[in-house]
């Protein structure tokens, strides 16, 4: 599950060469589907918190015992990254007055001081996209697998579980990003190890934000 994680880095890194303008609602997309993506490894920590067998295979097609759930949540997730992405495109086009032929260059633009007004755009509707999404997805999948309950369900349960404990869910959610967002800038194969770890505590997490 790391190596996919670090694959994903990568292709980012390549489509960047040719399509500089997809590459931060990508990376924003990258953060949006993570809760997805990491079903396997939500079902690796339910085999071992049940003391069954830690089985990969299991783990892959886990989702299977609730696909419509999973599909519909998976669908809003999709849904959400390609809203993202044509909106940071746009933002790009509406604010940015050359090419950035770098990452580098991507970087100075967006904290230029001279680039204010789209810093804080950008920030700005990049924030409402990840609070939407992280506050219907702290606990969704991992629900949804567990205990079988279907997408809405598990959507306000999850909603619950943000309002009930913002300090530490915000807080959660902030290491998630350092984690992962570190692990981006200077190295993809550090998410050979950082993805996996979110992951699976992010199963420990609903856990002891749901309970029994």
């Amino acid at each position: 599950y790391g190596a996919v994680f670090a694959l994903m880095g990568t292709l980012i890194a390549l489509i960047y060469a040719t399509r500089w303008q997809l590459t931060m609602g990508l990376t924003a997309g990258f953060f949006l589907i993570g809760p997805f993506v990491c079903t396997g490894i939500y079902e690796l920590s339910r085999q071992r918190e049940r003391a069954e067998r830690v089985s990969l295979a299991a783990s892959l097609t886990c989702w299977r015992r609730n696909p419509g759930g999973v599909a519909f949540f998976a669908a809003i997730l999709t849904f959400a990254m390609i809203g993202w992405a044509r909106v940071s495109v746009v933002l790009f086009a509406l604010f940015s007055t050359t090419d950035f032929p770098t990452l580098q260059s991507v970087v100075g633009q967006i904290v230029s001081v001279g680039n204010v007004e789209f810093l804080l755009v950008w920030l700005g509707v990049g924030f409402v996209f990840a609070t939407l999404v992280f506050s219907i997805s702290v606990v969704s999948i991992p629900l949804m697998i567990d205990r079988r309950t279907d997408t809405m369900v598990a959507i306000f349960t999850s909603v619950r579980a943000l309002f009930a404990n913002p300090g530490p869910v915000y807080l959660w959610a902030a290491l998630i990003v350092l984690l992962i967002g570190a692990s981006l800038l200077l190295w993809f194969g550090l998410l050979v190890v950082t993805a996996p770890l979110v992951g699976h505590a992010t199963w420990h997490a609903y856990r002891e934000l749901v309970g029994d």
